[in-house]
């Protein structure tokens, strides 16, 4: 039965409360596109929130600011990365389509920027109450390190989710094709040995008794070439290796076919790798942390004039460890 997609806060809350059923509707495809147009509107009214927030430091003018900005920081790095994701995991043979990525992507933004809304009240709280630009530049960061820490970690859920279905659906596919050969087998055998009784009772309605004979000798009945054991024994030296496709011999006797590895499955039905995953998402983070000190400033440095963009000197890392060294330092 298909289940809503719902919007707005119920496609969060859903997320939150029903994360086996977002990786089922993704696996299968199903809804896939009003599923993402609500959690983009969802993420990006949270980030914009969030966004006036960390702008209300340094005025409204620089809340306006940053309430458009933050969702475009998300966004713009969501539309850099999701090329490399898509085309390593193709490479790689693996079955994600575009669309597969896209709304995995979305639940990890999603999920970060309702998280990060959450936090708003505190950001609120130490804004008013802690007046030091230095403390509340750095909770932010902080908070926002945080939250998309979490939702990264729904990202490699869903992907771990997506891979373990595709190696199901090869494993069934894979013992379907086994059932069938021992079909074939069967009735091929079967055929054989009727073939080979209906040889034997020719040969011995044609040949003599042993008593018929000059000599009394008896009378050496010849087998004939196409006939084979009902049930034939397998040499040791063909057992089946772990992995590899069972010996249709072996298939016909019962025996039970070997869990697949990943690199066996033909390219287009292979799981995604985890390990490109995780490169990805360090990707990812350097990409959005140079695109937040190119999109910056989003809290306003006391005595500077009001500026929607600065000019593109130095790096993120370095102002966090001043700022950090000028909060420590007093």
């Amino acid at each position: 039965m298909t289940q809503p997609t719902g919007g707005g806060l119920l496609v969060i809350e859903r997320l939150l409360r029903d994360r086996d059923g977002i990786w089922q509707q993704i696996i299968e495809e199903r809804d896939l596109k009003p599923l993402t147009l609500h959690m983009l509107a969802s993420s990006a009214l949270s980030l914009a929130l969030y966004g006036a927030v960390l702008g209300a430091s340094n005025g409204a003018l620089m809340a306006l600011s940053s309430f458009v900005k933050l969702p475009l920081l998300f966004l713009a790095t969501l539309a850099i990365c999701l090329p490399t994701l898509y085309l390593f995991n193709l490479v790689f043979g693996a079955r994600l389509s575009v669309m597969q990525a896209v709304t995995l992507i979305m639940v990890t933004i999603t999920v970060t920027s309702v998280l990060t809304l959450a936090f708003a009240p505190i950001s609120l709280f130490f804004l008013v109450t802690a007046q030091s630009y230095a403390f509340f530049k750095l909770l932010n960061v902080a908070i926002l390190m945080l939250t998309a820490l979490v939702g990264l970690k729904f990202l490699t859920t869903g992907m771990a989710a997506f891979n373990a279905h595709q190696m199901q659906v090869a494993q069934a596919a894979e013992q379907q094709r086994l059932a069938a050969e021992r079909k074939r087998l069967a009735k091929e055998r079967e055929a054989a040995e009727a073939e080979n009784a209906a040889e034997r009772a020719t040969v011995t309605e044609l040949v003599p008794a042993a008593a018929a004979t000059p000599n009394g000798a008896p009378v050496t009945v010849p087998v004939p070439v196409g006939a084979v054991p009902a049930h034939p024994h397998h040499a040791p030296g063909h057992l089946p290796v772990p992995g590899q496709p069972l010996p249709p011999g072996l298939a016909a006797m019962g025996h039970q076919p070997r869990p697949l590895h990943p690199n066996q499955l033909p390219p287009g039905q292979r799981p995604a790798s985890m390990t490109l995953l995780y490169i990805w998402i360090l990707l990812f983070g350097f990409v959005g942390t140079q695109l937040a000190w190119t999109l910056r400033p989003f809290f306003g440095s006391p005595g500077q004039p009001y500026e929607v963009f600065r000019d593109i000197e130095g790096t993120f890392y370095a102002d966090i460890l001043d700022t950090l060294g000028r909060l420590l330092g007093g």
